[in-house]
C-alpha cells in the first residue's frame, strides 16, 4: 500500500538581520511517498484477517427487535437506558418514547466526562459501566458503532436495537415523540 506523507520543511519565518521589515518567507511541502507494506504471501494476509476476526468476535453486542423494545419504552425504568445516538436535527423528527439523545458524534468524549459534567452536558445521569444501554439511530448503523465505542470504553451491558428508528415508525404507524 503506497501512502502520502506531508513534510513540513519551512524556514525561520523572520530573518535576523530584516526584523525590522517582518519579512517572512514561505514554508515548503514536501510529499514523499513510500511502499509500507508488502505482501507477499496471500496466505500470511488471510491468517492476519482470521486472527483479527477473531479478536473482534467479542466485540458483537446482542440485538433487540421492536417486540423487545416496546416493553421497555411502556415502563422504563431507572437501571437501563434506551440512547438515540441520532444528531439533534434528526431527533427534532421524532423519537421513541423514554429515550435520550447522545449523538454518535459526541459519544466518545461524553463516556470520558465526570457524571456531573455529563448531566450538565445531556441532561440525564451518566450511565453505569454495568448498566444496560439500549442504542439505536435511523437504521441501526450508527447504534452498531455507538455499541462498540461503549464495550471498548468499559461499558459491559450493551444492546443494538438493529430496526432502529425506521423499523419504530413503520411497526408504530408514524412519528412519535
Amino acid at each position: 500500500m503506497l501512502r502520502a506523507v506531508l513534510v513540513n520543511a519551512s524556514r525561520p519565518a523572520v530573518r535576523p538581520a530584516l526584523i525590522y521589515r517582518q519579512v517572512a518567507r514561505p514554508s515548503f511541502h514536501i510529499f514523499a511517498r513510500y511502499e509500507s507494506s508488502k505482501v507477499n504471501d496471500p496466505g500470511a494476509l488471510k491468517a492476519a484477517h482470521k486472527v483479527n476476526d477473531k479478536l473482534q468476535e467479542n466485540w458483537k453486542s446482542p440485538v433487540l427487535t421492536y417486540e423487545q423494545v416496546k416493553p421497555r419504552t411502556l415502563s422504563p425504568g431507572g437501571d437501563a437506558y434506551l440512547i438515540d445516538v441520532r444528531e439533534p436535527d434528526e431527533v427534532m423528527q421524532g423519537s421513541i418514547p423514554s429515550s435520550v439523545n447522545l449523538p454518535l458524534s459526541v459519544l466518545v468524549n461524553s463516556l470520558h466526562l465526570n457524571p456531573q459534567t455529563f448531566r450538565a452536558q445531556h441532561g440525564f445521569e451518566k450511565p453505569k459501566a454495568t448498566q444496560e444501554i439500549v442504542f439505536y439511530c435511523r437504521s441501526g448503523k450508527r447504534s452498531a458503532s455507538a455499541c462498540d465505542i461503549a464495550r471498548r470504553n468499559g461499558y459491559e451491558n450493551v444492546v443494538n436495537y438493529e430496526g432502529s428508528w425506521l423499523d419504530w415508525v413503520s411497526r408504530e404507524g408514524g412519528a412519535k415523540k
